[in-house]
């Protein structure tokens, strides 16, 4: 169900309130462009500054334009497990497809404690929840054997993995095997991590890039050497915009970028700040060198 390329969405805003006519035109524009998942409500979708009601409402609409078409994965994590319950709770109600639960951070818990924390979240819930393992966030990283010990939990799926490192799509698949389902987080190794067995991205720049992202992700899978060597071809393209949207923090140059192609405004809250006029330049640069916009 989770695999290919699943976009991370963005959360317009509208004179520092939600912009739900904008949010359902964006929704619709993947739909419209072959985005294979929504994951609503992550770090890309500024749920830290989104008020309860708020990060409730997101989800909801989301699921509702969706109209089951492509899966909603419901960004639910929370560093107090009891929280982390209730907005899984919430989005298992509201229909969504499975939720990407972060791991906790700042108050650090040790592996028994990330354990537990999901482990509770398994037996309140019955969604399929995906472990969102950033520890350059988080500042934790769940290791390969909490993560296997977790699997054996019957509502836990897979992992979003943005360690960066490569190494653990092995690890993690020759401890849990195919059937774990392993997205990553960074778009920059999304085809080397579908090589070693991943099965899709959680993506940044398919905000602002879907078709490209989607036909990557497919032909990334192929057998065929032709679809292979697109695959390449597209991630090579793709690779100056991965970089441009993050000089500064993720999502106020994916914000600008959209603004760019007339997708939503570029206002972020704060502590988050528009970016810098040199970052313009940059992201402008890379969305005409991937052909998305004109000089």
């Amino acid at each position: 169900m989770f695999k290919g390329s699943n976009v991370a969405l963005v959360t317009p805003f509208k004179n520092d309130k939600l912009d739900e006519d904008t949010y359902i035109k964006l929704i619709n524009f993947h739909l419209e462009n072959r985005t294979n998942g929504l994951v609503p409500a992550g770090t890309t979708g500024e749920s830290p500054t989104l008020s309860h009601k708020e990060h409730e409402r997101v989800i909801e609409l989301c699921i509702n334009e969706a109209k089951g078409k492509i899966p909603v994965i419901a960004g639910t994590g929370s560093n107090s497990t009891e929280e982390a319950i209730s907005l899984t709770k919430h989005a298992e109600q509201a229909g969504a497809n499975g939720a990407l639960v972060v791991t906790p951070y700042y108050n650090k818990p040790t592996q028994e404690g990330l354990y537990q924390h999901y482990k509770a979240l398994n037996d309140n819930c019955g969604i399929p929840i995906i472990i969102y393992n950033i520890p350059g966030r988080s500042v934790i990283d769940m290791s390969v054997d909490t993560m296997t010990r977790l699997f054996e939990l019957k509502n836990i799926v897979g992992v979003k993995d943005a360690t960066g490192d490569l190494n653990r799509v092995d690890q993690q698949k020759s401890k849990m095997g195919e059937e774990f389902i392993q997205l990553t987080g960074e778009d920059g190794n999304a085809l080397e991590f579908n090589k070693r067995g991943g099965v899709g991205c959680i993506s940044v720049t398919a905000n602002v890039a879907p078709i490209l992202c989607s036909n990557m992700q497919k032909f990334s899978k192929s057998n065929l050497e032709n679809e292979i060597k697109e695959a390449e071809r597209i991630d090579a393209l793709l690779q100056p915009l991965h970089k441009s949207l993050f000089i500064e923090s993720n999502p106020s140059p994916v914000k600008y970028a959209a603004k760019l192609l007339g997708l939503c405004d570029d206002a972020v809250r704060l502590p988050l700040v528009k970016v810098m006029d040199i970052t313009k330049r940059e992201v402008k640069k890379s969305l005409i060198s991937a052909n998305l916009i004109n000089e």
